[in-house]
């Protein structure tokens, strides 16, 4: 009995060809694809006292049947790890899909995704999947993340709503933000209101600011919310964003602040909302802005000054810029965000990028 079982483990042990050295049915991996298996033991049934090791079949079939990631060293060609079949599915993807389509991908949301459409523009088509680790921030181990996602997307129709209801109010039918081509973003300032208006293109098209002297100076009436006429500058547009603060109210000294954010977001709803059906003024969390470019330093936002220079800085040295900027309003602007500038730029900052972060948290949503 004991020479039948040994006899036959040997059998299966000599089969298995990714085992370095002799056959055995304890060797470590040659590739490193498999996880060391297991010994377990079965009991001698003529003596019960004799035990044959053999593999923990639970492991063996976790390891067989895992989706993880079929490539962990970096000097192995990233085209032997998938069959003819699943390079074809990556490579007519990664040759063919628009920046937001590729956005819907793991690792691909942001600048990996335009880095991808401009090197297949530069370049030609991707050839192998080698070729992608040639990508600007696409590296072995990411490519391989990449590679999976695509050949098992995840489903993300339940987060689709949770992501609308965290960076809109009120709450609107999706495909009424879908529809949008032209959004002007609003951030109002303790002495000033900013905007920005950019199409769905990706094309900013006005970006100013106007100074309100009367705001928050002595003991101001509510008159002097409308003195100066700065919305009559306003484009009619499919919606108008404004900026929903976070101040916190367990801080007494900021109260004064607080209801000046207040009073002029409730001024721009009556005189931009014209009462019908979809509504066109929403608020927009500035907190939702801030973590979608990374700028929130525990609840605090920090400035998005740098951001903002990075983005004027490609949209003249790249073919897809992330946003593209007129050359008037680069000239205009170019100086207003240096570090030490007095210039006093932070409400431009925000507005631009509450509006940039409206159209791509929407398409992430969408997608």
């Amino acid at each position: 009995m004991m020479w039948v079982a040994r006899r036959l483990l040997s059998s299966v042990a000599q089969r298995t060809g990714r085992y370095a050295g002799p056959p055995a049915l304890f060797r470590h991996p040659r590739h490193g694809c498999l996880p060391d298996l297991e010994p377990r033991y079965l009991q001698c049934t003529c003596c019960w006292r004799s035990r044959v090791p053999v593999a923990g079949f639970e492991t063996l079939n976790a390891a067989i049947s895992s989706t993880s990631e079929p490539c962990d060293e970096d000097n192995r060609s990233l085209d032997a790890c998938y069959t003819s079949e699943q390079r074809h599915a990556i490579l007519r993807l990664l040759n063919t899909a628009t920046p937001s389509e590729l956005a819907g991908v793991k690792l691909l949301r942001g600048r990996k995704s335009v880095n991808i459409v401009e090197y297949r523009t530069r370049n030609g088509p991707f050839p192998t999947l080698e070729s992608v680790v040639n990508v600007p921030l696409l590296k072995h181990k990411s490519a391989v993340t990449v590679f999976n996602s695509i050949l098992n997307p995840v489903k993300k129709e339940k987060k689709v709503k949770i992501q609308l209801a965290k960076f809109i109010r009120p709450e609107v039918d999706r495909s009424w933000l879908e529809d949008a081509s032209n959004i002007v973003s609003l951030v109002c300032g303790t002495n000033k209101i900013a905007w920005a208006q950019v199409d769905r293109g990706m094309t900013l098209l006005d970006w100013r600011q106007v100074e309100c002297p009367n705001f928050l100076r002595g003991t101001y009436m509510a008159s002097a919310y409308l003195n100066d006429r700065w919305w009559a500058f306003l484009s009619s547009v499919d919606f108008y964003i404004i900026e929903k603060s976070s101040i916190s109210v367990q801080n007494t000294a900021l109260f004064p602040i607080m209801a000046h954010m207040r009073t002029v977001e409730a001024l721009l709803f009556a005189l931009l909302e014209p009462r019908n059906v979809p509504p066109e003024v929403l608020n927009m969390m500035r907190a939702a802005v801030g973590r979608h470019f990374g700028l929130m330093l525990g609840e605090s936002r920090t400035s998005g000054a740098q951001t903002v220079r990075r983005l004027m800085t490609e949209s003249v040295t790249q073919t897809l810029p992330r946003l593209r900027f007129p050359q008037e309003l680069l000239l205009k602007h170019r100086n207003s965000f240096q570090m030490g500038s007095r210039r006093g730029g932070e409400e431009l900052c925000d507005a631009l990028l509450q509006a940039v972060a409206f159209y791509e948290l929407l398409s992430e949503s969408s997608s």
